[in-house]
């Protein structure tokens, strides 16, 4: 019987073992709560911020593209998300310096569209932000959220009682909705038409841009605007201008600035999510809408979405402003209604820079470095050099502008015959004229006697076959362009048949020498 009750005695205490053991094997810590249940943990805490976090990896990457998000996100981690402040890690002060820079109104913009309750974001270098969790800190944190909450609560009630308040410095808020959501993206409010550098390239296209928020949709001829000219020569500037500009003469206008990567993007998760009929009818309420990129719209329902967008906002005298890198009429991938509607409005290029642009656009950037580094010292003669040689693009001037302050901090004093060495690893000095599909498809239409048009329909003459064929041939070999996208150029074509086009003219160039002086004519003709 002893030997009974010492058994039943030991199942006894290993039942009140179990019970206070924990499902990771150890013994458990909870604490009841005042309501008798148990407190919410730090691991679910940390799970719902893994999660958001997550789902702003990936909103970033579809606002974004793969190509920059690999770049400057895919080594971003989660280090705490628990409170009002949420931080985020990097691994070199580098990458904090430019997502703090460039991305980081956009984060937070995401993130509070995914938990109202966060307000600010934080990027720090990963191996401080290890050692950097203390409590001092964290209350730090908390009581400048709720400084920067009390502020901007203050600056709503003060924007309420007087909406002729000028705008706040730095980038803009996103556009929102009435029921919440964001619809555009930020817009830099360094982007004004100021600080635009005005030429004879580029002056119509600004006195446009100007006139559209002056006179607003009233300038029938203004509406919709199109900008269009190859990368780098100050489109998405005078998009964010014409925003800052709008708001600034009237903050209670609804300006809604975005990409057409990014209208997708919105309209594509709202189909998702079942809330596309509530999107569209917020985007009817906007004043002024902005696109970028329009040669980057496609899919049959989107361009039917936005083509209902502009259709009603035209139609209720609201401003529509549009940019590409080529005009509507060679929009080729665009459905056929868009592409008309863009085509009733205006169309304006914006031309390459000319030297005293260049130049210009060179001082002032130089003025604006000394401001934060007073030691900066770039001789007026590397500025004349840089502004003669490197003439494609502003992108590619302003790169040239940092390689060369990069160079300054270890080497003070550039002298001038160092130029090209400095800038041939970034920029082609010696650029050659830049090349359109554009310019090929008419060269090769007028050598052929073939209509254009001819050449982008699905005729299988061999009158059309054949120079079709040639000059997707000239586009591959001439131009950067991918096979996609100069398939989309002729027309829609698969890219595989841009890929048969190149290597038959290929295989026929080494079989008829004829040809192959035909085609090098044509590539002069082309060129000049």
């Amino acid at each position: 019987m002893a030997g009974r009750a010492a058994i039943s005695e030991t199942r006894q205490t290993i039942e009140r073992s179990k019970a206070a053991i924990g499902e990771g094997g150890t013994m458990s810590n909870k604490k009841p709560d005042e309501d008798g249940k148990d407190a919410p943990s730090d691991a679910r805490k940390a799970s719902a911020g893994s999660r958001t976090f997550e789902k702003i990896c990936q909103q970033l990457r579809a606002k974004l593209g793969g190509e920059v998000y690999q770049s400057w996100f895919k080594r971003l981690k989660l280090e705490d998300a628990d409170g009002p402040v949420v931080q985020l890690s990097v691994p070199t002060p580098f990458l904090r310096n430019w997502i703090n820079n460039h991305y980081l109104d956009t984060i937070v913009a995401l993130w509070q569209a995914e938990d109202g309750d966060v307000l600010k974001v934080e990027i720090v270098v990963r191996s401080a932000a290890r050692g950097a969790a203390s409590a001092s800190a964290r209350a730090g944190q908390a009581a400048d959220a709720a400084k920067a909450s009390a502020e901007r609560a203050k600056a709503n009630a003060l924007a309420k009682t007087d909406r002729a308040a000028t705008p706040a410095q730095g980038r803009t808020t996103p556009e929102i909705g009435k029921n919440g959501e964001m619809l555009g993206s930020p817009v830099d409010s360094r982007y004004t038409f100021d600080s635009f550098v005005e030429g004879p390239s580029n002056r119509v296209c600004l006195a446009a841009a100007r006139a559209a928020v002056e006179k607003g949709p009233n300038a029938a001829r203004f509406n919709p605007l199109f900008f269009h000219s190859n990368v780098g020569l100050g489109k998405t500037h005078l998009l964010q201008a014409i925003a800052n500009a709008a708001k600034a003469k009237d903050p209670s206008k609804r300006v809604v600035y975005l990409t057409a990567e990014y209208f997708m993007w919105r309209f594509a998760s709202a189909i998702r999510d079942q809330s596309a009929l509530r999107l569209k009818e917020t985007l009817h309420e906007i004043d002024l809408l902005i696109i970028d990129d329009m040669q980057f719209l496609q899919g049959e329902k989107i361009q039917s979405e936005f083509c209902h967008l502009i259709n009603t906002l035209l139609d209720s005298a609201r401003q529509v402003v549009v940019a590409g890198d080529r005009p509507p009429s060679e929009l080729e991938s665009l459905d056929p209604r868009v592409r008309s509607r863009l085509q009733g409005g205006v169309a304006l290029e914006i031309q390459s820079p000319d030297f005293g642009m260049r130049l210009a656009m060179l001082e002032r950037r130089l003025a604006d470095a000394r401001k934060d580094d007073t030691s900066l010292d770039i001789s007026s003669e590397v500025l004349t050099h840089v502004a003669r040689t490197v003439t494609s693009s502003f992108r590619e001037l302003e790169g040239a502008f940092n390689q060369l302050v990069f160079r300054h901090s270890f080497e003070p004093d550039i002298a001038l015959d160092r130029v090209d060495d400095i800038l041939g690893h970034l920029v082609r000095v010696d650029d050659e004229k830049k090349i359109r599909i554009e310019d090929i498809q008419k060269a090769v239409a007028n050598h052929y006697n073939v209509a254009r048009s001819e050449l982008l329909s699905n005729r299988r003459t061999r009158s059309v076959v054949r120079p079709r064929q040639i000059a997707m041939f000239l586009s591959k070999t001439m131009t950067p362009r991918s096979l996609p996208e100069i398939g989309r150029r002729f027309g829609g074509k698969d890219h595989t048949t841009v890929l048969h086009a190149v290597r038959k003219v290929e295989q026929l160039i080494k079989d008829d020498a004829k040809l192959a002086k035909e085609i090098e004519l044509l590539r002069r003709l082309i060129r000049e």
